[in-house]
């Protein structure tokens, strides 16, 4: 979640009377940020409508896999909302929504952040069991289970985030947080980190990495070394996991390191400040970059996109869109088959 110069009670309060000198004023770096997170904005929207409307349209969430990506998309996108209010700051140097919104934009914000990074953990779970071994998991791969699942997920982040969000306050002129302690401060740090990055990067790393030997094991198992498709998947999966484990971490470890750095500042350091508004604006970048990874990376996705762009009525006959539904996971599913 967003905020602005963390140290101390004071320190902060300094930050904020010293923020206010600038209040009105406009620079060319504040102009700039202002427009990329307004960019960043519409194009999450934008990619996690087209993504959610794709599963609502032509899939019906029928597998575990698109109810999680459903909810991946859902956080992602109501993530996006927040970035009109820290942008509007960020440009006035100012919050002028009052104390209310500020408590809300940042429990919501918070709430979609995890939200997010536990769907995506989630998602590397299920992404092992469905290749893994299909069969046996089965009975734990239903659309029934991962709802459950994914209306847990959004309960333990309302849960988690609570605390330090309500902590948030707009009475001095900017949106953030009412500093108890430095103790108190690093032990917010420490949980949020822990839940929100450490935990779900070990999380989906040690999946995928599992997930990646077990494709190679039964593709050697299988003594077939010709077997183009077997080769396909896992040159295919590779990319994902290289793609979903890089983009995560670039995207929030930044964000993360200058919290804890923060702790180290003392005064207004126009520079430091400048670095926060990028790697907040980094995060926020994640939820653009999800349905990139989910959907171009994903053929069944690919489908469901070019169904929703090509409306057979307007194509001749050997140009209509396929409008068959497709579960995400049958490409999967055929594939560890061929490789059995």
């Amino acid at each position: 979640m967003d905020a602005s110069f963390l140290t101390d009670g004071d320190n902060n309060q300094t930050y904020a009377d010293e923020h206010l000198l600038y209040e009105g004023k406009m620079d060319g770096f504040g102009i700039a940020m202002a427009v990329l997170y307004l960019a960043v904005c519409i194009l999450g929207l934008a990619g996690n409508s087209l993504v959610i409307v794709a599963i609502l349209k032509l899939d019906k969430m029928s597998s575990p896999t698109t109810v999680y990506i459903f909810n991946l998309a859902l956080a992602d996108g109501l993530f996006m909302v927040g970035l009109p209010f820290i942008a509007s700051q960020n440009f006035r140097n100012y919050w002028v929504f009052g104390d209310a919104a500020c408590k809300l934009v940042m429990v919501l914000d918070g709430i979609n952040q995890f939200t997010s990074v536990f769907c995506l953990t989630a998602m590397s779970l299920d992404r092992y069991m469905a290749l893994a071994d299909p069969l046996r998991f089965a009975r734990w791969r239903t659309p029934r289970s991962a709802k459950v699942v994914s209306a847990f997920m959004w309960l333990f982040s309302l849960l988690t985030i609570l605390p330090m969000a309500l902590h948030f306050s707009a009475d001095g002129g900017l949106c953030m947080p009412y500093l108890v302690s430095e103790a108190w401060w690093l032990g917010v740090l420490s949980y949020t980190f822990v839940l929100g990055f450490a935990l779900p990067f070990t999380a989906m790393t040690t999946f995928y990495a599992a997930l990646l030997l077990t494709l190679r094991s039964q593709r050697l198992r299988a003594n077939t070394p010709h077997n183009h498709e077997s080769q396909r998947l896992e040159r295919q999966v590779t990319k994902m996991v290289v793609a979903v484990v890089v983009v995560f971490g670039v995207c929030w470890l930044p964000f993360y390191t200058l919290n804890f750095y923060s702790l180290y500042q003392t005064g207004l350091v126009l520079s430091f400040t400048r670095a926060f508004d990028f790697v907040v604006l980094l995060s926020y970048s994640w939820s653009c970059a999800n349905p990139i990874l989910y959907a171009c990376l994903s053929d069944t996705f690919r489908r469901h996109f070019r169904t929703l762009v090509c409306p057979a009525a307007k194509s001749p006959p050997s140009m209509h869109c396929n409008t068959e539904r497709y579960d995400l996971s049958d490409t999967c599913v055929r594939d560890v088959t061929i490789l059995a």
